[in-house]
């Protein structure tokens, strides 16, 4: 088993209530110049799920399950960096009052964290609902392999993942790979410890020929040449592993969300292509069922 500075990470509570859906216009326009009404962002997304493909979706940016913030800014910044997928969630108020759930992903620019939860508890709440975190995951540290930066991930869930040790090399599962021209929405921004960045999807042929186009929430995928150490950005022989944490998109540079969970500046990661490869199959640790 990986070591790690486990015993030394902390615990600590966040807490965000359920957004309502906001829609600045009522258009959305297409990289191909179509003009869209759709669902996109916030609320609770009844019929979308850890799981299910993140492509083909008659919306846009789709979160599937809970979509949480605060409106205080710096309060909001804690929670969506505190925050880390695998997180225990519990509904603190509402008639959803005690249901559990889990946190399946950081959404930049909308400043969301998104959460699964049983599809009965859901029916149950509404926005505004209050739900609190166990916030668990920053500040984990591969002793090890101090090149590679572990971030946004519980620790439970990331001991989880049947990572391969092999001559000072670590072997990750995933689902697909990406390469570093195709990353776009989030690129460039100060820190992958909050938020997301989007693999671009206006390359259809691109995307099928890459088998990107199978992905589904909660998949895990390796970015190459993408080194999200201090902010995203490109450098040729960084590898990254993230989550596919929202759906893919109409608007031009976006598609398909990534949350981070490890980076290194150099090839000390490398994929194992599983095509079981997502989270879901690895949060035993709660019932989620």
């Amino acid at each position: 088993m990986l070591r790690t500075n486990i015993e030394k990470t902390v615990i600590q509570s966040v807490q965000g209530k359920i957004h309502h859906p906001v829609a600045a216009s009522p258009f959305r326009i297409g990289y191909d110049g179509s003009v869209n009404i759709l669902p996109a962002t916030g609320g609770i997304t009844y019929n979308v799920s850890l799981g299910d493909s993140a492509f083909g979706l008659s919306g846009d940016h789709i979160e599937p399950g809970v979509s949480i913030r605060n409106e205080d800014k710096n309060e909001n910044n804690a929670l969506m960096m505190l925050s880390c997928i695998g997180n225990e969630a519990r509904v603190v108020t509402g008639d959803a009052k005690g249901a559990k759930g889990v946190v399946i992903g950081k959404h930049g620019g909308i400043e969301h964290v998104i959460l699964q939860f049983k599809k009965e508890d859901m029916e149950k709440m509404a926005v505004d609902d209050k739900i609190l975190i166990k916030a668990w995951g920053q500040g984990l540290k591969l002793l090890d392999y101090p090149e590679i930066v572990v971030m946004n991930i519980d620790p439970r869930l990331f001991l989880k993942i049947p990572i391969i040790e092999e001559n000072g090399i670590l072997k990750v599962p995933v689902v697909a790979e990406a390469p570093a021209h195709l990353m776009g929405s989030g690129l460039g921004a100060a820190t992958a410890f909050s938020g997301d960045y989007d693999i671009m999807t206006g390359d259809k042929d691109e995307i099928q020929n890459l088998g990107l186009d199978r992905l589904r929430f909660g998949d895990l995928v390796l970015l190459k040449d993408c080194d999200n150490t201090y902010g995203r950005g490109y450098l040729k022989g960084a590898v990254t592993i993230g989550v596919v944490i929202h759906s893919d998109c109409v608007k031009m540079g976006h598609g398909p969300g990534i949350t981070t969970i490890m980076t290194c500046k150099t090839a000390k990661i490398k994929g194992i292509i599983d095509k079981n490869a997502n989270i879901m199959n690895y949060i035993d640790y709660l019932d989620l069922e």
